[in-house]
């Protein structure tokens, strides 16, 4: 039986199951790794009442240990425990979704369905965990937590992605109400407002140490970045979708080009994240004029985001767009082309962008035509493979694995790259081989941030992320692996030095609330909404 998400833990007092169990496991120890399959072992050790999950065979198997009745196997522990690329970037993500509210947006390419947030299905995998815990903020984190412990990942540092539509659109008093709970899971306490749980976060058995949200464009104004910031959130997912406003007009997308530059702007001077969502293949749109789209995230000083999701237009019924497709006015692009059109743009991207996804995690049977591929992004990487092309983004680069890192041996590198209203350092640690172990990203503003209403960071450098990657260590713990060996006290002793040799006077950092007692540890004094450091040798 499975309860709030999690399968139920084996009954290890029942003789037969005990036996079984131990089989089981002493098959998983033993097996060949050319041979190992464990859904063609658990066959061999069949119940009555259907088979294991991963995550009870793994509680299983600790409690045994625990128990003296197994010696502790890593072999056991690696092939049990949930794909490590779930926090193989340092933490665990966990996405919850707001309850369905209008947009704003008319957009010819969205579902509206009922029962789920405007443009989200109720097969994708994030809405129905949402609609299992009722779109319960405090129910959907901690049914999360406790999903990913149960597959054996540290759950003490936590990004928390809000997702289900234009964020800044949903009342204020429902924001600050789906926060709190967000964070009293978090916190395993219940506070009495916001900021109460924010500042018990500090010291929380799950962390906070990102806080995503998604919204428009259009949405971004200098009091929303004043407003996200009280809130606690450090990046911002942007629906941009087209770089071109004749696109953008025949989608009904609602907004501009200039909406999109100006969003991104501010976002940046306020130090948040940008991911930017990117669309090809909408109405209007050629492999041509996409492509062109593309290069101009990157061209286009006032662009240049931290991150990019790319969502291929899905075609869906019931939308305004599948009325033009049926008429034979639109039509999908090929899976061919489709997937040369991602190697091209993979091929471009800088080694300062993330690119997160390249298809949006739709159910097959929902998609009308064009590809339904899921692992879209596997074979786009396997036709660069053979070509030897190689993609410079973050996710291809960073490390993957806790063996074998040398931490001396790595080496700093700086790329450096302009803004219409800053200049920004990507300061990074890569391997030998140029894998990524951990960056930083500072910005320093060309002009003071007078468009912003929040004069503790008008004149400061501000560190806008700091990331050492590997899979996930526990928060204090020193095991193998990149994490906890300094690189990031290094990178910001580098990010410090940088910014009193340019004669900034002060250094600020966007801080997650879980992540301020490291900030203190190392110098900066959390003023109104930011830590900041004051650079000594600078007037």
């Amino acid at each position: 039986m499975v309860k709030g998400g999690v399968p139920e833990a084996i009954d290890l007092a029942r003789e037969d199951e005990r036996e079984r169990v131990l089989a089981i496991l002493a098959a998983v120890r033993s097996t060949a790794p050319d041979e190992w399959d464990l859904m063609a072992l658990l066959r061999r050790y069949p119940r009555a009442d259907g088979t294991y999950a991963k995550s009870q065979l793994l509680g299983a198997y600790r409690r045994l240990v625990e128990e003296g009745a197994l010696a502790p196997n890593a072999t056991i522990e690696r092939r049990l425990r949930g794909r490590p690329v779930r926090t193989i970037s340092g933490v665990a993500p966990v996405a919850v979704l707001t309850e369905p509210y209008p947009c704003p947006g008319d957009c010819i390419f969205c579902p509206d369905q009922a029962g789920a947030p405007k443009s989200y299905l109720d097969g994708e995998p994030g809405v129905l965990r949402a609609i299992q815990n009722r779109y319960d903020p405090f129910q959907q984190t901690h049914a999360r937590i406790k999903a990913l412990e149960a597959i054996g990942h540290p759950t003490d540092k936590i990004e928390l992605l809000v997702l289900g539509g234009t964020w800044s659109c949903y009342p204020p008093e429902y924001q600050s109400t789906f926060l709190k709970r967000c964070f009293d899971a978090m916190n395993d306490s219940e506070a009495c407002n916001l900021d109460d749980a924010l500042a018990r976060n500090e010291s929380a058995p799950h962390r906070n140490v990102g806080l995503v949200i998604e919204t428009r464009p259009d949405e971004i104004n200098p009091d929303e970045i004043l407003r996200l910031r009280r809130q606690g959130v450090t990046k911002v997912q942007l629906g941009v979708q087209s770089l071109e406003d004749r696109i953008l007009e025949l989608n009904r997308r609602g907004h501009k080009v200039e909406d999109t530059r100006q969003a991104i702007r501010l976002l940046r001077l306020g130090g948040l994240k940008v991911v930017v969502h990117w669309m090809p293949n909408l109405y209007g749109a050629t492999l041509a004029s996409d492509m062109a789209d593309f290069e101009t995230l990157f061209d286009d000083p006032a662009l240049r985001p931290d991150e990019l999701k790319i969502y291929p237009t899905a075609l869906l019924q019931g939308t305004e767009l599948y009325g033009l497709w049926e008429s034979g006015d639109y039509q999908p692009y090929s899976e061919e082309a489709l997937i040369e059109l991602l190697i091209q743009c993979k091929e471009r991207v800088p080694a300062y962008c993330r690119i997160n996804r390249v298809m949006r995690d739709i159910p097959a049977d929902y998609i009308v035509a064009g590809t339904t591929r899921s692992n879209l992004r596997q074979m786009v990487q396997q036709r660069m493979g053979r070509r030897g092309i190689s993609c410079a983004c973050i996710r291809c680069r960073e490390v993957r694995g806790a063996q074998g890192i040398d931490t001396d041996a790595l080496r700093l590198e700086v790329v450096r790259y302009i803004t219409d209203a800053t200049e920004e350092l990507f300061m990074q640690y890569v391997t030998p081989e140029d894998k990524l172990a951990g960056f930083l990203r500072l910005s320093l503003p060309l002009q003071p941030r007078e468009s912003l209403p929040i004069p503790e960071i008008r004149s400061a450098a501000m560190v806008r992320e700091l990331h050492v990657y590997g899979p996930a260590q526990g928060l204090g713990k020193r095991r193998q692996g990149v994490q906890h060996r300094g690189l990031g006290t290094q990178l910001l002793e580098a990010a410090a030095d940088r910014a009193r040799a340019a004669g900034f006077a002060s250094l600020a950092v966007i801080a997650a609330v879980g992540t301020r007692p490291y900030y203190r540890e190392r110098g900066f004094v959390y003023g109104d909404l930011y830590p900041v450091q004051r650079l000594h040798g600078n007037a």
